[in-house]
């Protein structure tokens, strides 16, 4: 019986949460079949689904797993969050048939990468009758530049749940990444993705 598969999908990792829009009732939909920008998810699900399928040909984990998922974005700047990528990935290797559920994973070590020439995720999947996660956190001997990263400021919150343009703050579309002026947007999931008119009116 097997217990260790390996996946590895090229191209930038993305989430569910980008591409979902909302209905008249507010519930969240995910579009596949709109011939739309909104449909990457799904084809991106369907592509994890083919490549897990045909890297592991007629293996099934249907044991409790360990994954280990290294995600390499090509920018270290704007990205996905990284908390988020898990459950998108995971969905197109149930998908696969590899794994039975996504359940099975019980544990799960998640690291963050940059490659601007070769942006990918590689995930490696450990059955527990026959592996262990052991890992240990050191402090390092040599202090490094930490990442800082700035909470969303108030102002800006505020401008976004208003449509209220503050002049010295800049946004940008969530998918095309030009600057937004003045109230030319529309917001989706929750507010927190902006997409500009112009944008948004090739979905539809």
């Amino acid at each position: 019986m097997t217990t260790y598969a390996k996946v590895i999908v090229n191209g930038s990792p993305i989430t569910k949460s980008n591409f979902k829009l909302h209905n008249s009732n507010g519930r969240a939909i995910l579009p596949n079949n709109s011939g739309k920008y909104h449909d990457r998810y799904a084809l991106y699900e369907q592509e994890i689904a083919l490549v897990a399928r045909s890297q592991n040909p007629n293996v099934i984990l249907n044991e409790s797993l360990i994954a280990l998922l290294k995600v390499y974005y090509k920018s270290e700047k704007r990205h996905p969050d990284t908390i988020n990528i898990t459950k998108s990935i995971f969905d197109g290797i149930e998908k696969s048939g590899l794994i039975v559920n996504d359940a099975q994973i019980t544990r799960i070590i998640v690291q963050e990468y940059y490659d601007k020439e070769n942006p990918r995720f590689e995930l490696e999947l450990f059955g527990e009758s026959e592996y262990d996660l052991g890992f240990c956190i050191n402090k390092k001997e040599t202090i490094t530049t930490p990442k800082i990263y700035s909470p969303i400021k108030k102002d800006l919150k505020k401008s976004i749940e208003s449509k209220t343009p503050l002049p010295n703050i800049k946004t940008t579309c969530s998918i095309c990444n030009t600057l937004i002026k003045g109230n030319d947007y529309i917001k989706a999931d929750k507010g927190k993705t902006l997409i500009c008119k112009k944008c948004f009116n090739k979905l539809f």
